[in-house]
């Protein structure tokens, strides 16, 4: 089981029962400086700061039993926001017809960054439109995908 697996086990459930949703996780580490970003969201009213302050008291306390994590870290609690990164198929699938970025472990076609309107989202992989191009990245691939923000 890998790190974003045993941190959705062990943390879901807590959050949930106070009437967010796990959107996702971001683990950046880096030594005494490592983060854990833990993104919620609140399908009716958005988040506020005592949202996030709330939830990343549960977090905390949570983290502190079990200790997923051996080494130090700064959790923050957040919302997803209006860039949100993408984690998982069904949030991709959110985003049909716009715009997103996406940046590859390895290469796709000669390139590892990609912007254009999503136009594929399935259970294996997704398709971004570039200057007429469709580019099918694989789920596993993926480093990093967000949402382009539109004002």
């Amino acid at each position: 089981m890998n790190l974003e697996e045993k941190l959705e086990n062990l943390l879901k459930p807590t959050i949930e029962s106070m009437g967010f949703e796990l959107w996702g996780f971001e683990y950046l580490p880096a030594g005494r400086h490592s983060i854990l970003r833990v993104f919620v969201e609140k399908s009716d009213m958005g988040i506020t700061v005592d949202d996030c302050a709330a939830v990343s008291r549960q977090i905390s306390a949570i983290m502190d039993v079990e200790d997923p994590i051996s080494s130090a870290y700064m959790l923050e609690v957040s919302s997803p926001g209006m860039d949100r990164l993408l984690f998982k198929p069904e949030q991709f699938k959110l985003y049909l017809n716009k715009p997103i970025q996406v940046r590859t472990a390895v290469g796709v076609l000669g390139r590892r960054k990609f912007k254009g309107p999503l136009v594929l989202a399935n259970d294996t992989m997704i398709g971004i439109e570039i200057d007429g191009e469709l580019y099918e990245i694989t789920y596993d691939i993926i480093d990093k995908a967000s949402v382009v923000a539109e004002f």
